[in-house]
């Protein structure tokens, strides 16, 4: 038996709703489709956005949305989308399947699409293929409210009042598809492009996010910050607000053969949760290196691509990367997200990849249908630790699971208190084969709480959800507890994600 101990008087601080964000590319099915239908679809939508999709990611409580890449933003234009539609220049999809761009999601609709979800906005600029003149206008096209030639455009299109930018990106895996830089010639265009967006509001309203590293690449992480920081004033922090980090799951050998989505044996789910749980070392590691150059941690770890990544669904589009996601991925998106809260100090957001029918989809669509997959289900259970305060929790004695690489953690846990006394425990037991009985315990007058709501993601490892079958992965009422003179025991299924939220 394992036993959690929560030390309720032990506030960490806060765990940022952007924690829980998202990211939409101009891939595949993701925003054509997924998204975007237009306004003429027979798909019920509302300016073209799917309002089944927009319910849905109201009720995750989607805090905050990534776009437009991804490899796309370093060969994005923004002034192609932007304008009548049937104006608009078309282009060709180099990175992703080859496919015909016809821009008629652009700016304004992606700002239309945050109106409707109540989320944050997260634009990222093209460095590797764009200017700095470009990404200026961009900027200044965005958020001066004011007469300018950009503004003034905007007007022209339709947008009187400008809109708020929260973060803006200064390019993409600038080390790979977004220009292939040394970090020491991406750090130098970094101060340069920048400086160049300037302020309009003189309210510092949107965060800047430089292009960090690619999962272990700390060469990188390391020489980007001595570029920035070199000679800067100690107040701005390198010029940054955000530095990000990009990790993958890829169970599979190469890049060429990544796994099935579905079909995968008990190695193959230990393999991929073990990778899944390098996250913590890689936030560790990385965060060793930002704080040699940011010790109050005013730059904030922001891995704005994340979860996993398997072999497309067999008869689809290579470049689609559209897949499956079963009791696996759900797994893997309730350690990591656990994970994220227990380094909130420094990991400030995150951005699962991809929103919808790419890699680790919250949502799977096929015309007129629309389903929720299980990491859906993680997404909505978690979102109650959003904006939460982390709480201090130790978990003694639950053990490991999994064998030398693939070993990692039987049972993952994170805790977290709201503004209303509500604590919120998520735990996944990572086992295939054994329950788990965890008694939790608080420190502090813990026999005054009791469970005012408790629930559960279960299913057999490559359970999933299809449009013919769309509930066979769904977050269920969860019973399998008891009070006792510890604190509360409760017995986890295997395979599973759970919350418990305790209550005095």
């Amino acid at each position: 038996m394992a036993k959690l101990v929560i030390n309720e008087t032990k506030k960490l601080g806060k765990i940022n709703a952007e924690l829980y964000g998202h990211f939409s590319e101009h891939l595949g099915r993701c925003i054509y489709e997924g998204i975007y239908v237009g306004e003429n679809s027979e798909i019920p939508n509302k300016n073209g956005m799917r309002t089944d999709v927009v319910e849905a990611l109201k009720e995750m409580k989607i805090p905050v949305l990534r776009w437009p890449g991804g490899c796309f933003a370093d060969e994005y234009h923004w002034k192609d989308g932007i304008g009548p539609k049937e104006s608009r220049k078309k282009m060709i999809n180099t990175n992703w399947g080859g496919v015909l761009e016809d821009n008629s999601f652009g700016t304004h609709e992606f700002m239309e699409l945050c109106e409707q979800l109540g989320c944050k906005t997260y634009i990222n600029g093209n460095v590797g293929s764009g200017t700095v003149q470009e990404m200026s206008e961009w900027f200044e096209y965005m958020t001066f409210d004011g007469v300018s030639p950009m503004a003034d455009l905007r007007k022209e299109n339709g947008r009187e009042k400008p809109w708020k930018v929260d973060y803006f990106g200064v390019g993409n895996e600038n080390w790979g598809c977004g220009g292939n830089m040394t970090p020491q010639y991406y750090g130098n265009l970094y101060r340069r492009y920048q400086t160049f967006l300037r302020d309009y509001s003189g309210k510092g309203e949107t965060g800047k996010i430089c292009c960090g590293a690619n999962a272990a690449d700390y060469h990188w992480t390391k020489e980007v910050l001595e570029t920035a920081f070199d000679h800067t004033p100690s107040h701005l922090h390198g010029y940054m607000d955000g530095l990000s980090l990009h990790y993958y799951t890829v169970p599979g050998p190469d890049w060429d053969h990544k796994g099935s989505a579905t079909e995968f044996t008990t190695e193959e789910w230990y393999k991929t949760l073990a990778k899944a749980e390098k996250m913590e070392e890689l936030i560790k590691k990385h965060g060793d290196i930002m704080d040699c150059y940011d010790p109050e941690k005013k730059v904030g770890m922001m891995i704005d691509e994340w979860g996993c990544w398997f072999d497309v669904e067999p008869g689809t589009n290579p470049g689609f990367l559209y897949q499956q996601n079963t009791m696996r991925d759900a797994l893997v998106a309730g350690m990591t997200l656990n994970i994220f809260n227990k380094h909130s100090d420094r990991v400030k957001m995150a951005c699962i990849a991809q929103l919808i029918n790419v890699l680790q989809s919250v949502m799977l669509t096929d015309g007129e249908k629309m389903i929720k997959t299980p990491t859906y289900h993680v997404f909505h259970m978690y979102r109650h630790h959003q904006g939460a305060t982390l709480l201090r929790s130790d978990l003694i004695g639950a053990g490991t699971v999994g064998a030398g690489k693939n070993e990692l953690p039987k049972v993952i846990e994170s805790v977290s208190e709201n503004a209303d006394g509500v604590i919120t425990v998520t735990l996944t037991n990572n086992s295939l084969e054994a329950a788990e009985n965890v008694t939790i315990q608080l420190t502090d007058d813990g026999a005054a709480y009791g469970v005012c709501e408790a629930s559960v993601v279960a299913g057999t490892m490559n359970a999933h959800n299809t449009f013919e079958a769309p509930e066979v992965v769904t977050e269920q009422a969860f019973a399998d507890y008891e009070k006792t003179a510890d604190g509360i025991r409760v017995q986890i299924p295997a395979c599973s994600v759970v919350s418990i939220r305790l209550k005095k």
